[in-house]
């Protein structure tokens, strides 16, 4: 069977035997683990080795949300611990050489520890432009409320996940700060005219639009479509996304299971890959969630298949990194703003 747009997540910290039945017969083009996945490093490395095995598609992607702060799925003791975005903001705008740096070390870090792991793509850096009322779903994972400075520190972070061959994946395009509902929960809808949208919130996106990988966000900008959301959106993901921001990478959507988006999961799964979002996200590890998804599923294209091999030549090449030497520098960058 070909390649499917998709990339699931799993339950537990094994792969049970109706999950294996299942990405056997649908062959994702990968999968996302969380912490219900991940109880100790060698468990980890070994249920990427296992989930790896029952894919046609080698070596599967196998992403994770390690970004530290709130969102951060592997944590002490096994794992370090990592401060959100916001403290390397404040860093920066205290000294920006220090705040470029850190941001650099700690994604180079985190990389580290996740290539340990067989994690090969890190769903980091968050881009979305903060606001004084940005929601708190994204509140100190941005950067800062200036585009520029989110633009700086994403493409240090991007640089350094690289640096350890980790794909990163910038988020949420094209912007999720100026939400004020949690997209996990209700569809926010933003009304933001659009020159003002692209001088702030597609700006830091437009500097990362070489990234590699993207994920949309579950966003209605009125200004630039009335009725659907950035994920079900042609126009947004054609005219926005790929000719204005000038992203070409693999895009993705955010989770499928959220309840931003409507309908079923079959229907939200043909409608995002027919917007043309190359693959879809789902992460909860429910198998009737799934099957319905699988049932909305077509190939991944061969235009997204190129993105994606060009996306993971990254985790195919990596700088040999020194953990404890990259922690000492870290810790020593961000000594004035955070403690370890």
């Amino acid at each position: 069977m070909s390649v499917q747009a998709a990339f699931f997540g799993l339950a537990g910290t094994e792969v049970s035997a109706d999950e294996r039945a299942f990405f056997k017969a649908v062959q994702p083009a990968g999968f996302i683990l969380f912490a219900r996945n991940c109880a100790s490093p060698a468990q980890v490395k070994a249920l990427c080795d296992d989930l790896r095995s029952l894919c046609s598609i080698q070596p599967a992607p196998i992403l994770i949300d390690q970004e530290g702060g709130r969102v951060a799925r592997l944590r002490p003791p096994h794992w370090l611990d990592h401060p959100p975005a916001a403290v390397i903001g404040q860093l920066y705008a205290q000294d920006p050489a220090k705040g470029l740096a850190a941001a650099n070390a700690q994604a180079a870090l985190i990389g580290a520890e996740l290539a340990h792991l067989g994690i090969t793509v890190d769903c980091l850096p968050v881009l979305d432009v903060g606001f004084a009322h940005t929601h708190a779903v994204i509140g100190d994972r941005a950067y800062s409320s200036d585009p520029d400075t989110v633009a700086l520190l994403g493409q240090a972070a991007i640089d350094g996940l690289q640096s350890a061959g980790v794909v990163p994946v910038i988020k949420h395009i094209p912007g999720h700060g100026r939400a004020m509902a949690d997209s996990h929960l209700d569809l926010p809808v933003v009304d933001a005219p659009r020159d003002e949208l692209a001088a702030i919130d597609f700006a830091p996106f437009v500097a990362a639009r070489a990234a590699p990988m993207a994920m949309t966000a579950h966003i209605l900008y009125t200004a630039l479509d009335k009725h659907n959301c950035a994920t079900l959106s042609p126009h947004i993901i054609g005219d926005i996304i790929r000719k204005h921001i000038g992203f070409e990478g693999l895009l993705m959507t955010d989770d499928l299971s959220m309840k931003a988006l409507g309908g079923g999961f079959s229907e939200r799964t043909e409608k995002a890959l027919a917007a043309g979002c190359d693959i879809v996200l789902h992460c909860n590890g429910d198998m009737a969630e799934m099957e319905d998804v699988a049932h909305g599923l077509s190939a991944l294209s061969s235009e997204a298949m190129v993105r994606l091999d060009r996306a993971m030549q990254i985790a195919a090449h990596s700088d040999t990194l020194d953990i404890p030497s990259l922690l000492a520098r870290r810790n020593a960058l961000l000594e004035d703003v955070w403690t370890a």
